[in-house]
């Protein structure tokens, strides 16, 4: 079987999906995923030409995300329409499962060249949009599982599955976003964040006629833990607050890949590849837990343990899923999202899973580290796994 091998590896800056005030809610998701898609080869040095196919995430497929939002956005890029775009939905892991499925094409011979990414946009195309249509709910009355759509719920749950309180969600909620101030003051995202010229609207809603800048992420912020302390839980007598859960936020990201043999013969550098990769289904009643059932999985199809890898990205939907993880496996902590999670930089549904490996990757490369663990738990009761190993 062919090798599979990453080119190179961006993002956009993760902004705030809250409207008017998002740096990049002026921007339509085609457009936000096109900054992405041309970032990756410009970057890599990458002609247009050798690109085969694109699989991209988007959770919330409805409105301006609808209509397969990677084909579309791959149109606006220019004038190259011969290259094939999918949309697919694994829920928050879409974009993890993207760069699955591009590196196993390539392994399998079906095509040499592909870019894996995924976006949302949320502030434009709120999460729940492509569940409204329609005489009933997405899930049947007799549905068999003792589960819950509503995620603040299962987390609840999660939570008193592993005795976790609300003091350690606190600390954890703060040690994101210290960590992902210091990587910033630190420069750590300067080569993976593309820098972004985002219109402005005005209180209308609409283009102002002016741009911003955009160059780092909006979602950081100064907090203490008497500050998070003070804020208010989302359910009654539970743990979870703004400050402890993930982000709503519109970002995109892309990866691109290329079989060995091609980018040799292009004269191009691998970075990284896939060593093991999962999806795999966990319990609806917790339906957040993926990353713990995803993680046993990979350890066993790798044939390693959480020692042999160097760091380990375990997305922060909420506190309770990434401590989950860490008393589940009793995983070194210090290892855990070192730059920093979702909690700070935020949560663009359909675009963390690509985004999350090009921050592993860039993290390997910065501390001359060698294997990266990327997890994360999905609606839908799933839960997606990858490691990944610089070359």
């Amino acid at each position: 079987m062919r090798e599979a091998v990453i080119i190179d590896a961006v993002r956009t800056p993760i902004a705030r999906g809250k409207a008017i005030k998002g740096w990049l809610s002026g921007l339509h998701p085609t457009q936000l995923l096109s900054l992405s898609l041309r970032g990756v080869l410009e970057k890599a040095g990458v002609d247009k030409e050798h690109l085969d196919q694109i699989i991209g995430g988007c959770v919330t497929q409805a409105g301006e995300q609808a209509g397969n939002v990677v084909r579309n956005a791959w149109l606006s890029v220019g004038d190259t329409y011969q290259v094939g775009g999918t949309t697919i939905d694994a829920q928050c892991g879409s974009a993890q499962q993207a760069n699955h499925l591009i590196s196993a094409m390539i392994k399998a011979g079906s095509i040499d060249c592909g870019i894996a990414g995924g976006v949302e946009s949320m502030s434009r195309v709120g999460l729940g949009q492509n569940i409204m249509n329609g005489p009933g709910f997405f899930l049947p009355k007799d549905w068999p599982w003792d589960s819950t759509p509503d995620q603040f719920a299962s987390a609840e749950r999660l939570a008193k599955k592993y005795d976790t309180t609300r003091e350690e969600a606190d600390q954890l909620g703060l040690e994101s976003q210290q960590k992902a101030a210091r990587a910033v003051e630190e420069d750590r995202f300067e080569n993976e964040i593309l820098t972004v010229e985002a219109p402005v609207l005005g209180e209308d809603g609409k283009p102002s006629g002016e741009t911003r800048v955009v160059d780092r992420d909006q979602g950081l912020r100064q907090t203490t833990l008497e500050g998070l302390a003070g804020l208010r839980a989302v359910a009654e007598g539970g743990i979870h607050t703004a400050g402890n859960s993930s982000q709503i936020s519109d970002g995109s990201a892309a990866i691109l890949w290329m079989s060995a043999d091609k980018a040799k013969a292009l004269g191009l550098r691998p970075r990284a590849r896939i060593v093991a990769d999962v999806l795999v289904g966990t319990d609806p009643y917790y339906l957040l837990n993926g990353p713990v059932d995803a993680t046993k999985l990979i350890l066993k199809r790798s044939g390693m343990t959480l020692n042999d890898i160097d760091l380990y990205e375990v997305n922060e939907a909420f506190a309770s899923v990434a401590l989950a993880w860490l008393k589940e496996f009793d995983a070194d902590r210090s290892k855990l999202n070192v730059n920093g999670g979702a909690m700070a930089l935020g949560h663009p549904v359909g675009c963390t899973g690509t985004r999350l490996i090009v921050t592993a990757l860039n993290e390997l490369e910065r501390s001359d580290k060698s294997t990266a663990l990327i997890t994360m738990c999905c609606g839908a009761s799933v839960g997606t796994g990858t490691i990944i190993e610089r070359l």
